[in-house]
């Protein structure tokens, strides 16, 4: 066996070691606690954060990623609530806003947990604004601190018209279609009033279910949240005021709350994070161990396999 051989055989005998170690690390940590916290039950968390978008989650695991897939949340509240052991949903939400038909797709996810009458309890970030509080609206009880930005509900659609530059710059924009409107919202040309109409119908129509969608989930008059649905942004105190929060409290009263309400008691709470897979000792700690050996065990397979291969590869030296 060669000098490089034999390096890359330490280097996995050192992993497995190092497995074993966080393996039996985790069972004496069980064990002086008498049982996996897990068994009696967790809090699952998901958050939702930073724009909402359709479609699948595209961003690098490395960049630390940028708004929130309609797909991915899909997937994450759906396992929460098929996991028998997940006896409440924590939503955490810092979020202003983002595309409707993504936000409504995560809605009805967040309806069927509402009709298996498995808590779900939302905690406001910073921000919860627009599509944010669509979302919050579909929750149990809604937390958020005194200062979180929030409400804003209402919609809009904006374009731009740079005809008048492409003018200027003495480019001409032409096109055949099949139909007068298949290019609305052209930055080539003006809105005609008919189309103009048309959009403001497509907007009323969105800011109704909006609207419905608010008061159904917080068992207000549609009048009275429609006197207040006007775009403005509410502090989290304000939103208290008017009924689209229920108290103030951050994080971890949030998560208490939500085990409270899940039966599940003591005073550290079991919590499972959906989302990215991530390995830490914080993790093991709190009794994502199991997760976290499936990661390393992923990860050992691959770097055995990758080893394997190379031994047979030639070495020029």
């Amino acid at each position: 066996m060669n000098r490089v051989s034999k390096r890359k055989w330490m280097i996995l005998i050192l992993i497995l070691l190092l497995a074993a170690a966080i393996a039996v690390g985790t069972s004496n940590l069980w064990k002086e606690a008498g049982k996996n916290p897990i068994d009696k039950g967790y809090v699952a968390v998901v958050r939702i954060d930073g724009a909402i978008y359709g479609g699948p989650e595209t961003d690098s695991v490395l960049s630390g990623g940028s708004g929130s897939s309609s797909e991915e949340i899909m997937r994450q509240l759906q396992e929460a609530r098929k996991d028998p052991q997940a006896k409440a949903i924590l939503v955490r939400i810092n979020s202003p806003g983002g595309s409707t038909g993504a936000t409504q797709e995560i809605a009805e996810e967040m309806d069927k947990i509402r009709s298996s009458k498995k808590p779900i309890i939302i905690s406001m970030g910073d921000m919860c604004c627009s599509a944010g509080y669509w979302l919050a609206s579909k929750g149990n009880y809604i937390f958020a601190s005194p200062a979180t930005m929030t409400g804003s509900i209402g919609v809009y659609m904006d374009y731009n018209n740079i005809e008048d530059l492409m003018d200027k710059v003495g480019v001409k924009n032409d096109k055949i279609k099949s139909g007068a409107h298949k290019d609305i919202l052209s930055m080539y040309r003006p809105m005609t009033g008919e189309e103009r109409d048309m959009l403001q119908t497509m907007v009323n129509d969105i800011y109704h279910q909006f609207v419905q969608t608010v008061a159904d989930g917080r068992h207000m008059d549609e009048e009275k949240v429609k006197s207040i649905a006007d775009g403005r942004i509410l502090t989290g105190k304000q939103a208290q005021d008017l009924g689209l929060v229920d108290a103030m409290g951050n994080y971890y009263d949030a998560l208490n709350y939500a085990a409270s309400s899940g039966g599940i008691s003591g005073e550290n709470v079991p919590t499972k994070s959906y989302g990215r897979n991530t390995m830490s000792l914080r993790s093991i700690l709190q009794g994502e161990a199991q997760n976290a050996a499936e990661v390393a065990g992923r990860t050992m397979a691959d770097s055995m396999k990758k080893a394997m291969t190379e031994s047979n590869e030639p070495i020029v030296k």
